[in-house]
């Protein structure tokens, strides 16, 4: 697994593929967080805390995330390369795991640099260091859960075609589908147990600093879920 997780975190930065993906997320949050006149202004927002940082990133990941997974198995189906690299000592659950979380890698890696935030609001605010440290580590542990579950949901849908276009499609509508789509469902035929099923009421939940069992088992199980649905995929692609 590790040998796959290496070649696949490398593959993103021996082409413009990395460079251009860490490089588009940090330059739309400075844009949208810094520059435009918009509601995730934190001038604008008159707080020293980064809540529009953490509203604004969810809906830029439906797009990154899927735009880094699409090439992860289609181009071995497209390519032929996915029997020969099953013929390699290891077993499909570790070639899944390889490449989610060489995907996953890199997120993270984008997400490191925004940390030069948590500084700023730490100068801006009056007096200086007055935000709340509980509620901006849940922030970033709830992203991580969130790109966790968003990468889990890119590699399964680069298994069901060849076009990495349809496969980056199909990850950003599963993607938005499990964010908002089902929190909107269940707003519309007012069944509350379908909230329990959004990644966005978990995610607000842990980004308010409480960490509960249930937002854990949720995007623990969301990402196992996707994992497994992959897994089987290619077993029922190679019989």
């Amino acid at each position: 697994m590790i040998a796959i997780l290496k070649k696949e975190f490398h593959s993103f930065f021996a082409s413009p593929v990395g460079y251009l993906v860490i490089g588009l997320f940090l330059v739309l949050n400075a844009l949208f967080l810094w520059v435009f006149d918009n509601d995730y202004n934190l001038f604008d927002y008159g707080f020293a805390d980064l809540t529009p940082f953490f509203q604004l990133v969810p809906w830029i990941f439906i797009f990154l995330i899927p735009a880094v997974t699409m090439r992860s198995f289609s181009d071995e189906l497209r390519l032929g390369t996915l029997e020969l690299l099953l013929t390699r000592p290891i077993s499909k659950v570790q070639l899944v795991l390889g490449k989610f979380f060489g995907a996953l890698l890199l997120i993270v890696l984008a997400l490191v640099p925004t940390l030069v935030y948590v500084y700023a609001i730490d100068q801006l605010g009056n007096p200086q260091g007055n935000y709340d440290f509980g509620i901006l580590t849940g922030s970033y542990l709830g992203l991580l859960f969130l790109a966790s579950a968003y990468t889990a949901i890119g590699v399964f849908a680069s298994t069901l075609s060849e076009n990495q276009i349809v496969a980056f499609i199909i990850a950003a509508f599963l993607c938005f589908l499990f964010f908002f789509g089902f929190n909107a469902l269940a707003e519309v035929v007012n069944i509350s147990v379908l909230k329990e099923l959004s990644i966005q009421k978990h995610f607000e939940s842990i980004s308010r600093g409480v960490i509960d069992s249930r937002d854990l088992i949720y995007f623990l199980s969301s990402t196992a879920f996707f994992i497994g649905l992959t897994v089987f995929k290619l077993e029922h692609k190679i019989r």
